[in-house]
């Protein structure tokens, strides 16, 4: 099967490999440019050890996921239940 060719996510994406295989595995374009410049700032390694400041989301109140969610830009947050906002912001 070809392999399909993608647009050059351009000169804003500063690790175009990282990108190519995080958007294969499914991610958003902004999440796998967000993680792609990340790793180019630093090192791939260093991204991957920088997680675990924030808490779970599964110990936030709704209010909190609200409020994470618009600052985050979900669309539709205000219909969503608690666990809908906690899937939406971890796929993200």
């Amino acid at each position: 099967m070809p392999e399909k060719k993608r647009e050059d996510p351009g000169p804003s994406v500063k690790d175009p490999e990282l990108y190519e295989k995080l958007r294969d595995e499914g991610d958003s374009k902004e999440k796998s440019a967000r993680i792609a410049n990340a790793a180019a700032n630093t090192s791939r390694e260093e991204v991957g050890r920088k997680g675990g400041e924030s808490g779970s989301y599964d110990d936030m109140t709704k209010d909190e996921l609200m409020d994470r969610a618009r600052k985050v830009g979900i669309d539709g947050r205000s219909d969503m239940n608690k666990d809908e906002l906690i899937k939406a912001l971890r796929d993200h």
